[in-house]
């Protein structure tokens, strides 16, 4: 979803095992860091179900859904400006300090969001809470990266996207947890408080960066540093790599220039980079309008589309899409290097077109067999609670849940039977009182369906689909595409995009399904997904296994697939 990480070999764990082991040090520096992960997964998870019981307390919140969508996104525009002032501040302060900072960030707006007491201070809150997402998202990962060793430097630094999806996971447990606790969704929005303040004070006791304090001239501080990372008698080679290194990034920026401007204008004129971008910004744009966070921060609000009206079962059966994420990262893992970056996002890209479509006709069957509105069931509870536009349809007669859903109204079950004829009634906190004070099931989301569990079937297949292909490689995509002094200016201008079409997308998605329905809007996402799908197959060079050099040489005479290759092209790559 919105967080990437470098993929280890196979052999890194067993080393980094060993090392860790005889070294705890570094573990507590990475574990440390990563609980940024955790709280970027926490926080980008949570709301799904917070979401829930706020509109039960906020009439406003229910009753309009562009509200609803931006106390969601709020979280994804902060995370767009802390992505950006976090680079700048990474480099100015450096990576202890932006840690620190984003936990701040985060426990504020923790706070903010338990305490609301009206839904502008839920955005608020949000925002806060996005800064810190964006800060945490790219500082985490840095920090593991610059204080590890080299050996095993893919396996720490990839705990950092396990955080990620299992914060996230956390975050439907703890949803789950608190559905019958008073305050329900400020606690679960105020936990969140918690692993910033534990980072907080772990970090004040941990090194900044070494990589950074040599940028900055702090050399003896460096390899104080080192020495406690490496073996006595490895600590010099690592200073005069530290050295080189650093040296060659001075060197490549006064070539490029400094500033962001300088960096993306030079980017933009590369041939080579212009064609690694047009691949790095497709696979991360494909990755949002697949419509995977609507899954991710929607995923109880979709099963109550699909008939279950009870918040405590959507969020039980949402624990399935955020698990079902955790298991396809691993997958990635284990088959990303064998069968190639390429080949897993198109194999991907089928099955969420397959799984997208068949959920839209499900939604379509269930909207065409709702139960139907009893013209004697929604008088039963008064003339003033029957939904004013069912009274003044001419085709009242043919009225179905659906109908009434579409009305801005809410039907109330049966008592005997929910699929049998029920009322529909004005969607209102006092008449939904009235309603389940009769043992009756309301429904304001979606309605009674005989099909909810096949789409929830299908929801879980959509995210195996997804998590192993374009869940991960698009991030792994980015870090082997470009050429390596232009390596931080392209993977950042494509995960703005990334970011920017994750806004769009949970910005607009229940606005989607009250206009086009819940089978309209996942027809639409699976074309969105062939229009990716085709893109990719165009676009995007398979990258594994290929020295820097060669995907400089593969873009420079200009990628096309296989099958549109000439015969006697000297270039044979796998497609």
């Amino acid at each position: 979803m919105e967080g990437g990480h470098t993929k280890p070999d196979k052999t890194e764990f067993t080393e980094c095992w060993r090392t860790t082991w005889k070294t705890p040090y570094i573990m507590r520096l990475a574990l440390s860091a990563g609980i940024g992960g955790l709280l970027f997964g926490y926080d980008t998870g949570v709301i799904s179900g917070a979401l829930l019981y706020i509109r039960e307390d906020f009439e406003v919140v229910n009753k309009k859904t562009w509200l609803q969508e931006t106390i969601v996104s709020m979280a994804v525009a902060g995370a767009i400006v802390g992505a950006a002032v976090g680079g700048w501040i990474n480099d100015r302060f450096g990576r202890k300090i932006s840690i620190l900072l984003a936990d701040v960030l985060f426990f504020i707006g923790a706070i903010v969001m338990a305490t609301s007491v009206a839904p502008w201070m839920l955005i608020i809150g949000r925002i806060l809470v996005g800064l810190g997402v964006g800060m945490a998202s790219m500082t985490a990962p840095l920090y593991i990266s610059e204080a590890s060793p080299a050996r095993i430097r893919g396996a720490l630094v990839s705990t950092n996207g396990f955080l990620i999806t299992g914060g996230q996971f956390l975050s439907y447990l703890i949803n789950l947890a608190f559905t019958h606790v008073p305050g329900t969704w400020r606690w679960m929005l105020g936990v969140a408080g918690l692993p910033a303040l534990v980072q907080f004070f772990l970090m004040l006791f941990l090194p900044e960066s070494p990589r950074w304090l040599y940028r900055k001239n702090k050399i003896d501080e460096a390899r104080s540093i080192l020495a406690k990372i490496y073996p006595a008698n490895e600590v010099e080679d690592e200073m005069n790599a530290l050295q080189e290194s650093v040296e060659a990034e001075k060197a490549d920026e006064s070539i490029v220039g400094e500033s962001m401007i300088a960096k993306v204008k030079g980017a933009w004129s590369n041939p080579v980079v212009r064609r690694g971008l047009y691949a790095g910004i497709t696979v991360q744009v494909a990755q949002q309008f697949v419509g995977i966070n609507t899954v991710m921060y929607y995923s109880p609000t979709i099963v109550q589309f699909a008939g279950f009206a009870s918040n405590k079962t959507a969020l039980a059966l949402s624990l399935i899409t955020s698990g079902l994420n955790v298991v396809g990262s691993i997958v990635s893992m284990a088959f990303v290097d064998r069968y190639g970056r390429r080949r897993l996002m198109i194999v991907s890209m089928f099955g969420i077109i397959s799984c997208l479509v068949v959920l839209s006709v499900l939604f379509w069957q269930a909207s065409l067999h709702a139960p139907a509105v009893s013209n004697l069931g929604s008088n039963h509870f008064g003339g003033n609670t029957t939904c004013p536009a069912y009274f003044s349809a001419p085709d009242a007669a043919s009225w179905n849940c659906m109908s009434c859903l579409h009305a801005k109204c809410a039907f109330c079950a049966d008592g005997t039977n929910e699929y049998q004829p029920g009322a529909c009634l004005i969607s209102d906190k006092g008449i939904r009182g009235m309603c389940r004070g009769e043992q009756r099931t309301w429904f304001e989301n979606g309605c009674p369906s005989k099909f909810g569990i096949f789409a929830v079937l299908l929801l879980g297949l959509y995210i195996i689909s997804y998590a192993p292909g374009m869940g991960t490689v698009p991030w792994i995509v980015n870090s082997e595409i470009y050429p390596l002094r232009y390596r931080g200016t392209g993977g950042g201008i494509a995960a703005v995009a990334n970011w920017c079409s994750n806004l769009v997308v949970s910005e607009t998605f229940l606005t989607l399904t009250e206009v086009l329905g819940s089978a309209g809007s996942f027809l639409l996402f699976a074309g969105f997904s062939f229009l990716g799908l085709v893109a990719i197959y165009f676009l995007v060079p398979e990258t594994k296994g290929l020295h820097i050099e060669e995907v400089e040489k593969l873009l420079q005479e200009g990628y096309k697939p296989k099958a549109f290759r000439k015969r006697n092209s000297k270039v044979e790559r796998s497609s």
